[in-house]
């Protein structure tokens, strides 16, 4: 019936309908809704006009999400060759795109592309929306990001902890972007070994979005790994199996069997079992996580390259043993 649309509320029925399962991590469902709406918006509007551009975005963030990184990039750029086109480059759609695109290349292991567009993105938006806004805080947040990404503990830490404190004074303290915040605040604190400082925070982040989200969500599977990995250098290893496994279940569920968070659940349950001895297991879940990476990743990714290396090394001492 889209015929029956006018111009201004064509675009709401596709975007609103793929929210809807977006926010529940039902990617799948997304996916036709938001392909229809690029479409549609096309067939009306042509292919220069500010709806196109948000739709091409919106489907590129799906994309994302859903790891399907190669079908992503080209709709960025496109979207921000579009923008930079009809709005000029000092323009907060122009700052979006920048960050959505260094989040891309951040994720896909680029982090030399990823770092100028993130800097470049968060100026824009101080410039034009001031210190104290919510895109800031998402700049600020995905700047952090990347720095862990890197090893860059001591510059992400200050970082972090003022996305933290400006999403509580900005979105309140029951929203799913603090608890994300004390995610990777968490994260950080794991990677420095200050699993004592990583623990609460992981309960704290798993209990608010649990409550917020509900008990079958990607980002719930997300804090269930994260929680898991920390029990496991702690050498906890009954509760963090556990854990890996409803993680890795919801994953395969909300994300499908071949995404890239899939990949790292099998290599961090392959890491336990590793860990525990049981090294039959943890070959075949090292290969089925190396697999997935090459396929999605590229064989340079560096989540590609740590699972060679756990793999070769387990069959190294296999080999030894014989």
């Amino acid at each position: 019936m889209t015929a029956y649309l006018s111009d201004k509320d064509l675009y709401w029925p596709f975007i609103s309908i793929g929210r809807f399962y977006n926010a529940q991590g039902l990617y799948e469902q997304a996916e036709p809704w938001r392909e229809q709406c690029v479409i549609v918006t096309q067939n009306r509007f042509g292919l220069e006009h500010p709806t196109v551009a948000q739709s091409r975005n919106n489907l590129a963030l799906l994309y994302t999400s859903q790891g399907k990184y190669t079908k992503a990039e080209p709709l960025y750029l496109q979207v921000l060759q579009m923008w930079q086109r009809l709005m000029g480059n000092e323009n907060v759609e122009v700052a979006l795109v920048l960050n959505n695109l260094a989040e891309l290349y951040r994720l896909q292991g680029r982090y030399d592309k990823a770092e100028p567009l993130y800097l470049q993105a968060l100026k824009i938006r101080q410039r034009l929306l001031g210190y104290e806004h919510p895109n800031i805080v998402q700049s600020l947040n995905n700047l952090a990001l990347l720095y862990c990404s890197q090893g860059r503990y001591i510059e992400a830490e200050p970082i972090y902890l003022q996305a933290l404190e400006m999403r509580q004074r900005l979105l309140g303290y029951e929203h799913p972007l603090v608890a994300t915040s004390l995610n990777n605040l968490a994260l950080l604190y794991y990677s420095q070994g200050r699993y004592d400082k990583a623990e609460p925070l992981y309960l704290q982040a798993l209990e608010m979005r649990q409550r917020l989200l509900g008990q079958q969500h990607p980002d719930v599977a997300t804090s269930l790994n994260n929680l898991a990995v920390l029990y496991c250098s702690q050498e906890r290893y009954p509760k963090a199996e556990s854990l890996l496994l409803q993680a890795l279940e919801m994953r395969q569920y909300f994300l499908g069997v071949d995404h890239p968070e899939v990949a790292t659940s099998f290599n961090n349950l392959a890491s336990l079992y590793d860990s525990q001895g049981r090294y039959g297991k943890a070959e075949l879940l090292y290969q089925q996580a190396l697999d997935i990476c090459q396929l999605r990743l590229g064989a340079s990714h560096p989540n590609t390259i740590t699972t060679r290396k756990s793999l070769a090394n387990l069959r190294d001492r296999l080999n030894s043993q014989q």
